[in-house]
């Protein structure tokens, strides 16, 4: 056996028995590879998986364009869809490991090994990694793979059967190689099963302190919404979104569980007095707001789904900023940007202005009613009202830097976006779905309208290419939330196209061109085809 670990003396080809074998060799050594590193990052912590550490780097990577076709493709399925790409280049380069390793059992089984480098060495050098430790699933996963793969090719090459020697590998030797890969495929799922079901001792932490949480009585409780704020419409988006069905969209390709009882808040940078440290019950102590904002992603084309509105319980920030002693710069203060990070590394880029202009910006830790969901930013995300959420909304919040523009460019603005982006004014058709077929009769016609921190004044439904219509606004409960709205449209029979428009508090009417999401927000008149059909 020479140094590469081919075998010495006379050398056959490989026969499509020895090639389908070792593919599947190098198939099973991955898969063992991160079952034992899911495993071992359960006990570290599950952001050091190697999937997810260089996932997170490639999306990291990703060119802005593409990140936005993603999620209009598969909507808040990109993350998996994302993992899933990852997993099939991984199931070809075990292939070819397992070719590699016919010829030559050591480079093969270093390939693998090289593949766990890169998997440390994402997990270590990711924004929120803070200990060597991270590195270890990825190198002990890679080990067993690479060990596995060399004893499995070892099997189609024993005993002087296989390539080198003899007619080709014996029956024996093939059954041997079977049950190896088999049991080592068994003991990889089970491993896997154990790592899902005893869990993270951090995760597990971090569930307990959510379910241990109890949210104080605001201080200032959010008005009562409206009665009329709710027209009973089929069909239509409820005036508050459920906390399950609230659009979530991020980087994250594992949600962070944050212990609450460990989470602390650090506030400092130009213009803060004395750097500040809180904790959760430090803020939960202070003077609480509950308060309806809708919220909505810069991602959200016309007539998407990113948008929901919820009731939020928090801090007020410009209070906590003003105790500091900030100013915001039309008062002198010399910071103009207030950086917020997420303990996953996010950085999130506001103006202070904006947040210190008396509108409702929170640190929230209650959403509809309960503690934030993990999702949605346990234990204290950052809502501002009128101001898109790759702006404002930073979730797992753990630091607020004051800082400027000029000074600092948060995750996003060098990817292509805008520093600012104040929500433009949309509204959406809701029912009848896009191609639904209505009897022909009276059809309520009926959708949503926002414009955060401005109102909507008015909603306007044309059909086909005739005349603008009001249409019956439902009561605002305050100009953060979106307006639910109704038209009774009297449907002829045949295809029609039903379009929608907004004017907002100020008198700004949606434009009619559409524009791409990029840089700062997509606007234009959302329509839906429909064909009514004759009344029964």
């Amino acid at each position: 056996m020479n140094v590469t670990g081919a075998p010495s003396g006379p050398v056959r080809e490989a026969t499509r028995t020895d090639r389908l074998l070792a593919a599947l060799g190098g198939l099973v050594a991955a898969y063992v590879s991160l079952a034992v590193a899911d495993l071992v990052a359960s006990r570290v912590r599950p952001e050091a998986s190697p999937v997810v550490a260089v996932g997170s780097a490639v999306v990291d990577r990703t060119p802005a364009a593409l990140k936005d076709w993603a999620i209009r493709a598969f909507g808040e399925n990109d993350k998996a869809v994302l993992q899933l790409g990852i997993l099939l280049f991984l199931a070809l380069f075990a292939v070819g490991t397992g070719l590699l390793a016919l010829r030559h059992r050591v480079l093969g089984a270093a390939a693998v090994g090289a593949f766990g480098l890169l998997g440390a060495l994402a997990a270590v050098t990711r924004p929120d990694s803070d200990s060597a430790a991270d590195a270890v699933p990825s190198l002990v996963g890679a080990a067993v793979g690479g060990i596995l793969l060399y004893v499995l090719v070892g099997r189609l090459l024993a005993s002087g059967s296989g390539l080198g020697f003899g007619p080709g590998p014996a029956r024996a030797d093939r059954r041997r190689f079977l049950v190896v890969a088999a049991s080592s495929g068994l003991a990889a799922t089970g491993a896997a099963a154990l790592g899902r079901a005893v869990g993270s001792p951090a995760e597990e932490n971090a569930t307990a302190s959510r379910a241990a949480l109890r949210l104080p009585r605001p201080a200032s409780p959010a008005p009562p919404v409206p009665a009329g704020a709710r027209p009973a419409v089929a069909g239509i988006s409820p005036f508050t979104t459920p906390n399950r069905d609230f659009y979530r969209v991020d980087t994250a390709l594992v949600v962070p569980k944050v212990n609450a009882d460990r989470w602390r808040l650090r506030l400092h940078g130009a213009g803060v007095r004395e750097e500040l440290t809180l904790t959760l019950r430090d803020l939960m102590a202070r003077r609480t707001v509950e308060r309806d904002i809708t919220l909505a992603c810069v991602s959200n084309e016309v007539g998407g789904p990113y948008v929901g509105n919820a009731r939020w319980l928090g801090a007020p920030l410009a209070d906590l900023l003003r105790e500091a002693g900030v100013r915001p710069p039309s008062e002198g203060g010399p910071a103009d940007q207030l950086v917020a990070r997420s303990v996953d590394g996010m950085t999130i880029g506001t103006p202070v202005e904006e947040v210190m202009d008396g509108r409702d910006a929170l640190l929230a830790f209650g959403m509809n009613g309960e503690p934030l969901p993990f999702e949605h930013g346990f234990p204290v995300r950052m809502v501002v009202p009128g101001l898109y959420g790759y702006v404002s909304a930073c979730k797992w919040i753990e630091s607020i830097e004051l800082t400027t523009f000029d000074a600092y460019d948060a995750y996003w603005v060098p990817r292509g976006w805008s520093a600012e982006a104040p929500v433009k004014t949309q509204s959406r058709i809701d029912t009848p779905r896009p191609f639904g077929r209505p009897s022909a009769g009276t059809v309520m016609v009926a959708g949503v309208a926002w414009a955060q921190h401005r109102g909507v004044r008015r909603v306007e439904v044309r059909v086909d290419d005739g005349p603008w219509r009001d249409a019956r606004l439902a009561a605002e409960a305050t100009r953060d939330t979106w307006r639910q709205w109704t038209y009774p449209w009297e449907a002829t029979p045949g295809r029609h196209t039903l379009t929608v428009r907004a004017t907002d508090g100020i008198g700004a009417t949606q434009p009619e061109r559409r524009t791409d999401i990029m840089p700062d927000g997509a606007q234009g008149w959302h329509s839906v085809v429909v064909t009514v059909e004759e009344g029964g």
